[in-house]
């Protein structure tokens, strides 16, 4: 399509790859990203699952955390998976020494709180926005929401536990859609990245 939304995903860490073929699938362009000059070329961004402490201190060495943080206050559209979802968190329970985060969701965050590695699952999960059967969520060490502000919608919940959320052009889930094939939530975002892109165009 010539239309294609250019959206980049943050390179530095995490699983890539599958968000860029879950994004093509998703009639957008996809690109990785993992310096600032390569900010200003996308109109959305996704921030990959990986080890959120790693990721937030390679943005540093790389020189792309201010400008991310710029771009995202900006109004960039932004979608965070996992790891991305810590990132994305304004506050984070019991962070890493020197962990940072992008910010941008008015959120209080739990790391790891679905339990380690060995742990992980799968899990049908019902997210507002998305049309049809559930969503099938792939849980590995994943995070989940303890509070959201006023600004923030809760878009689905595990257990009690809210695991996809929305504050205007940012987009996060703590689970991995781009693990199963289902490229819905993607879609979703994509949606968000053209709406977001529409008053330019007219």
């Amino acid at each position: 399509m010539t239309d294609a939304p250019v959206i980049g995903v943050l390179a530095l860490q995490g699983d890539v790859r599958e968000h860029l073929i879950a994004l093509a699938a998703a009639d957008a362009v996809a690109r990785p990203v993992r310096r600032p000059e390569e900010l200003a070329e996308i109109d959305g961004l996704v921030v990959p699952g990986g080890e959120s402490t790693t990721i937030s201190k390679l943005a540093v060495l790389f020189g792309v955390l201010e400008p991310l943080r710029e771009r995202v206050r900006a109004g960039l559209p932004v979608y965070g998976t996992c790891a991305g979802l810590i990132l994305l968190a304004d506050k984070i329970l019991d962070p890493r020494s020197g962990q940072e985060t992008i910010g941008g969701i008015d959120m209080i965050v739990r790391r790891n709180a679905f339990g380690r590695q060995n742990e992980s699952f799968e899990a049908a999960v019902d997210v507002k926005g998305v049309d049809g059967d559930p969503v099938e969520g792939v849980f590995i060490r994943a995070p989940w929401v303890e509070s959201v502000g006023a600004r923030t919608e809760v878009l689905a919940e595990h257990e009690g536990h809210i695991v996809a959320v929305r504050q205007g052009n940012a987009l996060a889930t703590s689970f991995h859609p781009e693990l199963t094939g289902d490229h819905r939530v993607h879609s979703l975002f994509v949606d968000m990245v053209r709406a977001n892109r529409a008053p330019e165009s007219l």
